[in-house]
């Protein structure tokens, strides 16, 4: 962990043991612990409380405030430390401001607590896949699929999916990928993976045809923009390829794909 990120959490630790949640106002509780006498209710138990900056936390790491997600990810984890999803989560964050180390012992704090909840599995195999360490990642998304309680097996398929193809088995990739679509049909990122494995695989004019597919009825992500590139590059169709290249850099033009894009590193 970086100086200054131990730093920000040890602040925060001390902030939260000592509130028990987000610092207030002079003026203001905190709305787990505000009170009205003329309508009394009883004090939320810690898991629930716990729940709450953890769902926050969540919100704000997808809305790309990492520091503010840090910052309620470690009240939860302050007022109740054996909260599982709660350091999960906090992994997520921690891979996204660069913090390996300190993002791999949250999430294996959180399956020491709960080795079974198959988010927290899929949430870490994604993480290890991402880390280049793919072949341990397999093993944490078959634990998620064949949990019969998880709502949404189809992420764990995806991922496994994304994970095959970085370790080069595209063929096993495409069964994931397309077990991942029997469960969810039309599904754009499942779609999009399956275009950029064709790709991979020279099957060109196949990946064509879905990107195509796919754009035709959802707005265009940096990724997808950054594989129609290569597909028309390769399949000698320059105008096409000048089309997704200018929606590439007038759209996304500080994304890594833009980036790969100036520095003409198309494979």
């Amino acid at each position: 962990m970086t100086p200054t990120l131990r730093a920000l959490l040890a602040s925060l630790c001390l902030a939260a043991c000592s509130s028990g949640g987000v610092a207030p106002s002079s003026t203001q509780k905190p709305p787990e612990e505000s009170s009205d006498s003329r309508n009394p209710t009883k004090p939320r138990d810690a898991r629930t409380r716990a729940k709450l900056h953890t769902e926050l936390g969540s919100l704000y790491l997808h809305g790309g405030n990492l520091a503010v997600a840090l910052e309620e990810l470690t009240i939860a984890i302050s007022i109740d430390p054996d909260y599982a999803k709660a350091y999960a989560t906090r992994g997520l964050a921690g891979f996204h401001v660069h913090e390996i180390p300190f993002a791999d012992q949250d999430f294996r704090r959180a399956l020491s607590l709960d080795a079974n909840d198959p988010e927290i599995n899929n949430n870490y195999g994604w993480f290890l896949c991402q880390i280049g360490r793919g072949k341990e990642a397999i093993d944490f998304f078959q634990r998620a699929i064949k949990n019969p309680l998880y709502a949404t097996p189809e992420k764990a398929y995806l991922n496994a999916g994304a994970c095959y193809a970085k370790l080069g088995d595209l063929a096993t990739a495409e069964d994931y990928v397309q077990h991942s679509l029997r469960i969810v049909q039309n599904n754009p990122p499942a779609l999009l993976q399956l275009a950029s494995i064709n790709y991979r695989r020279g099957h060109l004019e196949q990946a064509r045809q879905e990107l195509s597919d796919l754009l035709r009825n959802q707005e265009p992500s940096a990724e997808a923009l950054w594989l129609g590139v290569r597909v028309e590059r390769r399949l000698g169709d320059r105008v096409a390829e000048a089309k997704y290249a200018s929606q590439l850099r007038r759209k996304f033009p500080l994304s890594p794909e833009a980036q790969e894009l100036l520095q003409n590193n198309f494979e």
